[in-house]
């Protein structure tokens, strides 16, 4: 039976609606059945005190900062790196075997499993550099981790910004450079900025690689060079052993609750200068 073309719109329409209405329901069912067995368990002790007897009691504030300074490290390494090597390929240089090659190298980081990069991190940063278990060695590992997300979803974004708006600066007498700092970048920014938080979440959400990297310590981690645990691994090893399950599901709830707050911290003002620059 041949359907005019009304129809065939029509239903098109009802299965992207329903795909999308689907993936919304997944998504709210997961995060409301998560904080609302999480939630109970968060108080201010939870918050601030350190986890006692392998997690059965205390709090999680030790894994709250050690997550925090892996990501940090991480972002602080892989950031500069990423951004740049996204407009290198965008600004500075045309399609060449070099570029292939990059993009490859790129595509080839981002489908490896995060136990390989565990495993590097672990000869590379731990044993051959000497760093030990340390939020530095989880950071950097992390820092490998991400930078294809960074360097993709940035490029991206650059690619977005109208040639027009190169053109008129051009014409200005401005620089590359210039144009560059004053005209893409501004205009790229929320792109690159979602890319960013992308690997924030990946940081945050990451287990493996960090467990092989930053150890698993219970203990504050007073720089760089400690050892600590993640929250994501403090989750994984209470549910895995049953050590307590109420702590593992405020655990998760924090995580869903710390990659709001992140998503909020950043969007804010990017929204903010976005709009000025308009």
């Amino acid at each position: 039976m041949n359907m005019n073309a009304k129809t065939t719109q029509r239903i098109a329409k009802v299965i992207i609606w329903s795909a999308a209405l689907l993936v919304l329901v997944v998504l709210f069912a997961i995060i409301l059945y998560i904080l609302g067995k999480g939630l109970p368990e968060i108080s201010w002790a939870y918050l601030t005190e350190i986890p006692r007897n392998m997690g059965r009691s205390g709090g999680i504030s030790s894994t709250i900062v050690g997550t925090l300074m892996v990501t940090a490290v991480a972002i602080i390494v892989a950031m500069p790196f990423g951004i740049g090597t996204a407009f290198y390929l965008t600004e500075y240089t045309k399609e060449s075997k070099i570029t292939r090659v990059i993009r490859f190298s790129a595509e080839s980081l981002a489908g490896i499993p995060s136990i390989v990069y565990g495993l590097f991190g672990f000869i590379f940063f731990v044993t051959y550099l000497k760093l030990g278990w340390s939020v530095l060695s989880g950071g950097l590992t992390m820092a490998i981790m991400i930078l294809p997300t960074i360097i993709r979803t940035s490029e991206e974004a650059i690619r977005t910004v109208p040639n027009l708006y190169r053109e008129v600066g051009y014409s200005l007498g401005a620089t590359k450079w210039q144009t560059i700092t004053k005209t893409v970048f501004p205009s790229a920014l929320p792109g690159i900025v979602n890319g960013v938080i992308l690997s924030i979440g990946r940081c945050v959400a990451e287990t493996a690689a960090v467990m092989l990297t930053a150890g698993s310590a219970l203990r504050m981690p007073t720089s760089i060079m400690s050892p600590t645990r993640t929250m994501a691994i403090h989750f994984y090893i209470l549910a895995r052993e049953g050590i307590s399950m109420e702590s593992a599901y405020g655990t998760a709830a924090l995580l869903i609750i710390l990659i709001f707050i992140i998503n909020v911290v950043f969007n804010i003002p990017v929204n903010r200068f976005v709009a000025k620059g308009r």
